[in-house]
């Protein structure tokens, strides 16, 4: 039976989206829920999973090619229903073809010795065996190492495969721990933590690639640049052109910048940092200590938190905090947001950030996680960036930078000199939305709450 596969809708205001990247061919077999397409909107990018067990017979649309949710885009030959029946008629018994129940006790053990259900990876009960002694009854693996590892396979969620590659991790070698033998993400992350000798097999890693040259076999990427080769734009990267334009076209940028002095912040970082990763496993940064300072400052300028509208036109004061984090990764750079981010405290912030930019490095952001920012900070100090101008964040009124700390000698109030930490901090600003003296008020308050921010108190 054909399954014609049709563009997923990954959002509510989505309405198209763009075949970034077949991951199966023409003829490739392919698993009930495993990945088989990679599809990118104007907000994430997102592997779709088969919704049946079959083989690839058409890719109906190319890579690179945007297309209307719900259009076809890929047909497969489901096997798994056909396969399936097929199995049922094999193993019926003489008895269960003419409606009879079993008439001895072999017959019962034989009946109970039948191949594992698919997806379950789970060893078999010997019946037979028990029945012909009073001992303990015994376990026996599958008739097959295949068979064994083919339902092994099966059983595995794509979130936990994809955990596993992540890990180099052979889920056919772990235990799993779920229901009926199932392997769960908790088993993949015990694996991966095994020294080579433990019970887990890893899958084999990739050689060291060497540099890429130009050829008429490679293809060179935004990730992977080849000197002398032009690079062909995904749909991701087309779409940042087009809104990093549309910004600079459409917001009238401005741009200021203070020095803070971070260093009581720094000393209540180091005395934290290795309680809060121990306690928590999220490492400790300065980012949410300078989103707790933004958010408590755009309550003291809430035209910061605004968007300009052309209707009227109009100023729309935001009622919600939600704050953007720019995070750049090889291939694209996203914006995923902390919604609330006024509700929470630094360690709330710190694990929701985290979160957040864990899960982009890992392409596992939802298109949710992308919606409804308010203002957005950039962390362009992790890089060594001492000042920067970034382009707004369309539909905002401004951008906050971290550059990086650095330690220098300061002058004091009382003229001695000292080794601080210092640090700038650049905003960019919609000048439609706010003038230089509501943004120059808000650079000042900002500084104020760093500067007066521990090394004391609860986080």
């Amino acid at each position: 039976m054909a399954t014609t596969i049709t563009m997923p809708q990954l959002g509510e205001t989505v309405t198209e989206g763009t075949v970034e990247r077949w991951l199966k061919k023409a003829g490739d077999p392919v698993e009930k829920y495993e990945a088989f397409l990679e599809v990118s909107t104007d907000k994430v990018n997102s592997e779709v999973p088969s919704p049946v067990t079959g083989k690839i017979r058409e890719l109906l649309v190319q890579e690179g090619t945007t297309v209307a949710t719900g259009t076809p885009i890929a047909i497969i030959d489901e096997v798994g229903a056909a396969k399936a029946s097929a199995q049922a008629k094999t193993s019926e018994t003489p008895a269960e073809k003419s409606g009879e129940p079993p008439k001895s006790r072999d017959a019962m053990a034989e009946s109970a010795n039948m191949e594992p259900v698919p997806g379950f990876n789970i060893p078999q009960l010997d019946v037979k065996s028990a029945a012909a002694s009073s001992g303990t009854p015994t376990m026996f693996p599958p008739k097959s190492n295949g068979q064994r590892e083919e339902a092994a396979l099966r059983g595995v969620s794509p979130a936990v495969r994809r955990l596993a590659r992540e890990h180099h991790i052979d889920v056919r070698g772990v235990r799993g721990s779920g229901a009926s033998g199932r392997v769960t993400a908790d088993d993949v992350l015990a694996a991966a933590k095994l020294t080579p000798s433990g019970a887990a097999t890893a899958a084999p890693t990739e050689a060291p690639r060497a540099p890429s040259k130009p050829g008429p076999g490679n293809t060179s990427t935004y990730a992977d640049p080849i000197p002398g080769t032009t690079i062909h734009l995904s749909s991701m990267r087309r779409i940042i052109a087009e809104r990093m334009i549309e910004s600079r076209k459409t917001a009238p940028h401005a741009w200021s910048m203070v020095e803070v002095d971070v260093t009581n912040v720094w000393e209540w970082r180091k005395r934290e940092k290795d309680r809060f990763e121990r306690d928590t496993g999220v490492k400790l940064t300065l980012l949410p200590f300078f989103i707790r300072a933004v958010v408590e400052s755009l309550a003291a300028f809430p035209l910061m938190n605004s968007k300009f509208l052309t209707e009227g036109p109009s100023i729309y004061v935001e009622k919600d905090v939600n704050i953007g984090i720019a995070i750049g990764l090889p291939a694209n750079l996203v914006v995923p947001v902390i919604k609330h981010a006024d509700k929470l405290s630094i360690k709330g912030i710190a694990l929701a950030a985290g979160d957040l930019i864990e899960r982009a490095r890992k392409n596992k952001l939802t298109t949710d996680d992308l919606k409804k920012g308010t203002f957005t900070v950039n962390n362009t100090g992790a890089n060594g960036s001492f000042a920067s101008a970034p382009i707004i964040n369309a539909g905002q009124a401004g951008i906050v930078t971290m550059e990086t700390v650095v330690r220098r000698p300061m002058v004091q109030d009382d003229d001695s000199i000292a080794i601080r930490y210092m640090m700038n901090s650049c905003l960019s600003l919609d000048h439609r939305v706010v003038d230089g003296y509501v943004a120059s008020g808000f650079l000042a308050d900002l500084k104020k709450r760093l500067e007066s921010m521990g090394p004391r108190g609860a986080l």
